[in-house]
């Protein structure tokens, strides 16, 4: 592979190429972050049940980032390259389950089908940030990051409003108690068509670059061969981490602690505390819930146009990524904690325009702070284990976290999470000031 300092700058539409299978995966992401929960609730889970009903996903992508980001590391193919395998095993494996995940019956299988979506989702999702920091120099690393995040935003948006549209044009919304809505099937089976489309693209378009020295690279997976060598290897990198990925690990915890409250809580919060409708068989509550995905779509098309000004900024002037960070997650908290407050429905789209702001920052400055900070050789596991940060705090929040906290801190009322999670992302804001490595905070 070549040096940071050797790798030749990409045009607009080479980082859009290589980039384009996360609209599949963000298509993925955003339909089961806005309706699974959705999905349970119709199935009978209580709402402070659905949290551990989520459980699974995080716990697997716990193992699974850092085992992929190791393996695509030390994997070297002569038509597919080094991370492209691991998005196609993914894209197959993530069709299927996202396809199938409506069509549950019971509670366990709904839970079962996110387990596997999520867990194929993974799959492909860490070596596609690893692509990025792979091909770019680091002078390009936060425009990579940006245009990555844009497809993302243009996948929010879209799957987020795809049980909305699939009701507009005429498909039911509504279902017999405990069936899923035939306007959420078609949203998933669409989801799944993009899903493997987008990464199909993506691996047709976008080549890599080979190891620096190919022997070397095979000589050194040779010796490194092993189930026992992989673990320790990984664990070793665990302990060897840089500072800077410590420092952004606290903010990446507030962070991805407020996400994992608002997939698991804005549809039972938004439905009962702004649309006063609580009865999942019943057609108000499911008109609610199809607007509060409508809602989800504006956190999703605001950060498609936040990247998009970001994109125009970072690929003319030198940004501080830092500062961009923080004050981006404040926006996103204040919007949180603003849905407690809102006296008219449409205010809604207010508050999670506020979201986007701090989503978009969350999709693209930490990779780019991190992607300067660690040696581009273990780009892939290091990417796979700073996603631990992502996973351990959907744990803790599944595991009763939040159940605890919006209780303790604010009251009963189910509405109460998104309070949290906005007192969460501005604790994450603040813990910037933690990263003081300039290389890191700064574009190079």
């Amino acid at each position: 592979m070549l040096s940071k300092e050797d790798k030749p700058k990409l045009s607009f539409w080479q980082i859009w190429n290589m980039s384009f299978g996360f609209l599949g995966i963000q298509f993925g992401f955003a339909l089961q972050g806005g309706f699974m929960s959705r999905i349970f609730q119709t199935l009978g889970a209580d709402k402070d049940a659905i949290p551990l009903l989520w459980i699974a996903a995080p716990l697997t992508g716990l193992l699974v980032q850092p085992i992929v980001g190791y393996l695509s590391d030390r994997t070297w193919h002569v038509k597919f390259g080094r991370r492209r395998p691991y998005f196609l095993i993914g894209a197959v494996m993530s069709t299927i389950a996202l396809f199938f995940a409506p069509y549950s019956s019971a509670l366990w299988m709904a839970a079962g089908a996110l387990w596997i979506l999520d867990a194929s989702i993974n799959i492909s999702m860490e070596p596609f940030r690893a692509l990025v920091a792979d091909k770019l120099p680091d002078s390009q690393r936060s425009y990579g990051f940006v245009v990555q995040t844009l497809i993302i935003g243009i996948g929010t948006w879209i799957a987020s409003n795809l049980p909305w549209f699939m009701t507009q044009i005429g498909i039911p919304n509504t279902a017999e108690a405990g069936v899923v809505p035939e306007s959420v099937k078609f949203a998933f089976a669409i989801g799944a068509v993009v899903l493997l489309g987008s990464i199909l693209y993506t691996v047709l378009t976008t080549d890599e670059y080979p190891p620096e020295n190919l022997e070397e690279f095979k000589k050194k997976n040779e010796e490194s061969k092993g189930f026992f060598n992989g673990f320790k290897e990984i664990f070793s990198n665990i302990a060897g981490m840089p500072l800077v990925m410590k420092q952004l690990g606290v903010v990446q915890f507030f962070s991805w602690f407020a996400f994992f409250t608002m997939w698991s809580f804005a549809t039972p919060a938004i439905t009962e505390h702004v649309f006063r409708a609580t009865d999942t068989s019943s057609a108000a509550y499911n008109d609610a819930a199809d607007s509060v995905g409508n809602y989800l779509g504006t956190y999703g098309l605001v950060s498609m146009i936040f990247a998009l000004i970001l994109a125009f900024v970072t690929s003319k002037v030198k940004i501080n990524r830092k500062m961009v960070h923080m004050l981006s997650l404040f926006a996103g908290g204040l919007g949180f904690i603003m849905i407690f407050y809102i006296s008219e429905t449409w205010m809604l789209h207010l508050c999670f325009a506020l979201v986007g702001i701090a989503w978009a920052s969350i999709l693209s400055m930490p990779y780019a702070m991190l992607s300067s900070a660690v040696n581009p050789k273990q780009m892939g596991v290091y990417m796979g284990i700073f996603n631990m940060f992502i996973v351990i705090p959907q744990i803790v929040a599944a595991l009763g976290g939040i159940n605890f906290m919006y209780k303790l801190l604010f009251g009963e009322e189910v509405i109460y999470t998104m309070v949290l999670a906005g007192s969460s992302l501005i604790v994450a804001g603040l813990s910037n000031l933690l990263i003081t490595n300039r290389s890191a905070t700064h574009d190079g």
